[in-house]
């Protein structure tokens, strides 16, 4: 048990993480409630993905660049920023739900610039929690957000559910603007003394350049940002297929959207706790996972009846945190703390940033070949990547392939 919690033992990061807790709730209402509204204004199934993916627009096309800031500032204190700007884009889209102002392309703009906010508070976020918790506990901390993460899937889904069949979506948005302010206190009380922050870079030219040469020339950094890129644009648009399944195959309303949402969260949350003791990494388990993931998708896509899907749902949410939490564990302790911001950015791009490609591909499918189609994509995607990321371990270990990249090396081809 102790050490399943051990990065709860360090004051600043147990009050980020409970702070969290409270806050990602919130934001997983707010994504239900987004979800839904989209459709109740007319929305079909691409413009769901649409708004979904403007989200991370502006982390697909300046995440980069965002790195290099991250890199120069006080994390901590960008953090503070970033929460309060989301708590106020939170509050105005509440305002306008429940005024009877809002329109479609209003939920649009503010989904923009939400991306916006996104941009710098995600590999930020990444980037933190190794100041908080230091290199020994950093994977037992990233599976622990992992939990973070899924248990408010498991609450924040259904907490929607019901706020939207009793209150109408604008209680979501308001509750999701309110929790962002507890955020903010977590990070003004921390004890700075005990962070372990990263050495600032000074500002100098070629500083994006060369975080991508780094990530590009370190295979511990490189393969799992390829993987991620391929699973995060094709199989991690649960956002928007899943409201697709509950609507159109099994004609249901938000509530089983939420039910199904609730189900990754649990079986995330339970295979979570399970993880958070064990010290994994390499990329032969993430490879396994990846395998494990993607077939499991498969058989979500397959499922004949929304019993068997929800059974399905808490299987792909519990592997869906081993591959996350392997992915993000192998990336961070590989890389080198001066290009931690760059590096983890490039992380939220493949994973995040990845989704106004996938987020509309996946809703156009989804919409035209059925939702069934749309899920099962990315379990095809997840296997496909995962087997390249195989053969290309074996590739690199072949010693007539590092014969030939060390005379390339050499001659600097």
């Amino acid at each position: 048990m102790s050490t399943t919690f051990g990065a709860l033992r360090i004051a600043n990061y147990r009050r980020y993480a409970f702070a969290q807790s409270v806050s990602l709730s919130g934001t997983w209402m707010q994504r239900v409630a987004q979800a839904w509204l989209v459709l109740e204004l007319g929305g079909s199934g691409t413009e769901v993905g649409l708004v979904t993916a403007l989200q991370f627009v502006p982390l697909l096309a300046l995440g980069a660049w965002a790195g290099v800031v991250i890199d120069r500032v006080d994390k901590r204190r960008l953090l503070i920023v970033t929460q309060l700007s989301a708590a106020v884009l939170a509050l105005v889209l509440g305002v306008l739900v429940a005024t009877g102002a809002v329109r479609l392309w209003m939920v649009m703009a503010l989904a923009l610039a939400l991306g916006g906010v996104h941009l710098f508070d995600n590999p930020a976020r990444q980037s933190f929690v190794l100041e908080m918790v230091g290199p020994g506990r950093l994977a037992n901390a990233v599976t622990l957000n992992s939990v973070i993460v899924n248990a408010a899937r498991t609450l924040g889904p259904a907490a929607a559910g019901l706020l939207i069949a009793t209150a109408g979506t604008a209680v979501c948005f308001l509750v999701n603007a309110g929790s962002y302010l507890l955020v903010v206190a977590a990070f003004a009380l921390m004890r700075r003394e005990e962070l372990e922050p990263s050495p600032l870079v000074a500002r100098g030219p070629g500083q994006l350049r060369q975080g991508l040469r780094y990530a590009w020339r370190t295979p511990g950094v490189r393969a799992p940002l390829l993987l991620v890129a391929v699973v995060g644009t094709l199989a991690y648009e649960f956002q928007v297929v899943l409201p697709l399944m509950a609507r159109f195959v099994f004609g249901g309303g938000a509530g089983t959207y939420g039910a199904m949402t609730s189900a990754m969260g649990a079986g995330a949350v339970v295979t979570g706790l399970l993880l958070a003791g064990r010290d994994r990494s390499g990329h032969r388990a993430l490879t396994r996972s990846a395998y494990v993931f993607g077939a499991l998708i498969l058989v979500a896509a397959a499922a004949p009846t929304l019993v068997l899907e929800l059974v399905a749902l808490v299987a792909v949410g519990a592997a869906s945190i081993a591959f996350l939490a392997l992915a993000n564990t192998n990336v961070a302790l590989t890389t080198a703390p001066e290009m931690r911001g760059r590096v983890m950015a490039l992380w939220s791009i493949a994973f995040l940033g990845t989704t106004p490609v996938g987020g509309p591909l996946v809703g156009w499918i989804a919409e035209h070949l059925g939702a069934r189609v749309g899920l099962g994509l990315g379990g095809v995607a997840t296997i496909v990547a995962a087997a390249a990321l195989r053969h290309g371990d074996r590739a690199a270990s072949d010693p007539a392939s590092q014969s030939v990249t060390e005379e390339m090396e050499h001659t600097g081809r």
